[in-house]
């Protein structure tokens, strides 16, 4: 969020406004590595050592991105930082998955989304008044040395926690080796960063006429965008549980969940701030405000999830999380006309973040919860391979959507208005989508986790 504040200051800077989407999407595209790598991992040799490269990776994105000195090397850096939140996240789900019983587990993820609030709400503020003020460079190189303190009090107590035992037959995951998961993840998320250039290359370059290179050039891009989609439907479903793309109930519905509602809410949070500076004349300091407010309703979501008091089914949740993504998102339209107060935006994103906090610990409660002893590692890959494929395709789309229809100097509010609404409407289809996440085997009622004794204070999974 810190970054999403920065970003017009150092699109402007840099002379990549055009290009804005791309430090967003890119950094979720090695993502994809990261987690499909920790999954394995974290499984064969325990969550320890993805945990430390993970932290070392994502602390040397963050360098490379504050002293770029253009797009090429902040898009490296950011590539880098995407890389190693992949292994951080996927192993930190391990850890809890082997560490905490399953009747805790809801508990601790309300925790997790706490833990960003204070964060959160400084963060953005902070950053837009460094980017503005000082040096968009300092949002990035500030933050490697905070990370030292927790990483000093975690990594002693992670040597206890060795691989997982081996996974049942009936596993969530195709039951490939390490070696062929990773393999298909280099595949998907080349294919991913291909698609990407094409959409963003096809959205900048003008139809060519007769003697113009520009129709041969847009024609070969258009084969590489074809071969790199064939690449991802041949790799995606390998790294997915079984039926996550046709929304089987249970486990595949829960993990596709969580691509859905990361492309609406993310594809159109990005484009917030560059609304907020550029159409409405906010400083980014402001801007950043939306997304401080937005921490608040993702984390009441989070901890209300997980009270004792709600009993309402989590495929009920799921349902009521993508509806109230798609209210908060038709009303940020308003904020587009100049007579709206800008200020509405803030209520606006705390809805639409309320619906996320919900939805998302729900699905992060259901994998878990659906997974045997052993194939938490993997289901957890899958689940945040979704998170940031989800993430990557919502911000590509809307990223292509403003490279080819942006006019500089111009009026955006038009483009503004259709992409929120478009990220509305799937919202309200991603709610009914949800239904579908209550297993098959238990009408109306959540899954019976047997208790599984293993290693540091016992692991509970859904047999």
């Amino acid at each position: 969020m810190a970054v999403a504040t920065a970003m017009p200051v150092v699109a402007a800077d840099l002379d990549a406004v055009r290009e804005y989407g791309l430090a967003f999407s890119l950094f979720l595209t090695a993502l994809l590595l990261g987690v499909v790598v920790s999954g394995g991992w974290s499984d064969a040799r325990g969550p320890s050592w993805p945990v430390r490269v993970g932290l070392v990776t994502f602390g040397g994105g963050l360098i490379v991105s504050g002293v770029a000195g253009s797009l090429f090397v902040l898009l490296v850096g950011r590539a880098l930082a995407g890389l190693g939140g992949g292994l951080l996240v996927v192993a930190l789900y391990v850890v809890i998955a082997e560490v905490y019983p399953t009747a805790v587990q809801p508990r601790v993820f309300s925790y997790l989304s706490a833990g960003w609030v204070l964060p959160s709400l400084v963060g953005p503020a902070l950053s837009g008044w460094l980017a503005q003020e000082v040096s968009w460079r300092a949002v990035f190189l500030l933050v490697p040395p905070l990370t030292v303190p927790p990483t000093l009090a975690l990594l002693p107590k992670l040597r206890g926690l060795g691989p997982a035992p081996p996974a049942g037959a009936d596993g969530g995951l195709e039951g490939l080796s390490v070696r062929a998961r990773v393999l298909s993840g280099v595949g998907l998320s080349v294919g991913v960063a291909v698609v990407q250039w094409g959409l963003q290359a096809l959205s900048e370059t003008p139809d060519g006429g007769a003697g113009s290179g520009a129709g041969p050039a847009r024609v070969a891009v258009v084969v590489a965008v074809v071969a790199a989609l064939a690449l991802v439907v041949v790799t995606l479903p390998r790294l997915l549980p079984r039926g996550t793309l046709r929304l089987a109930r249970g486990l595949p519905t829960a993990v596709a969940m969580r691509g859905l509602f990361a492309a609406t809410f993310f594809g159109a949070e990005t484009f917030i701030p560059l609304m907020l500076v550029t159409h409405r004349g906010l400083r980014p300091t402001e801007a950043g405000l939306v997304l401080s407010a937005g921490a608040i309703g993702w984390t009441t979501g989070a901890i209300v999830q997980a009270r004792p008091w709600m009993r309402m089914p989590r495929h009920w949740m799921l349902f009521t999380g993508g509806t109230l993504i798609g209210v908060g998102q038709c009303a940020l339209v308003s904020v587009v006309r100049p007579g709206v107060p800008a200020w509405v935006a803030i209520p606006c994103w705390v809805l639409t973040a309320l619906g996320m906090g919900l939805g998302m610990s729900t699905t992060s409660v259901l994998t878990l919860r659906y997974s045997a002893p052993g194939e938490q590692g993997r289901n957890s890959s899958g689940l945040q391979l979704s998170d940031s494929l989800g993430s990557t395709v919502g911000i590509g789309l809307t990223g292509a959507a403003f490279a080819a229809w942006h006019r500089p100097g111009g009026d955006d509010s038009a483009l503004f208005t259709g992409m929120w609404l478009a990220c509305a409407a799937f919202a309200f289809c991603i709610g009914l989508a949800g239904l579908r996440a209550r297993p098959r085997d238990v009408p109306g009622a959540e899954p019976v986790a047997e208790p599984v004794g293993r290693g540091v204070g016992g692991v509970k999974g859904a047999a």
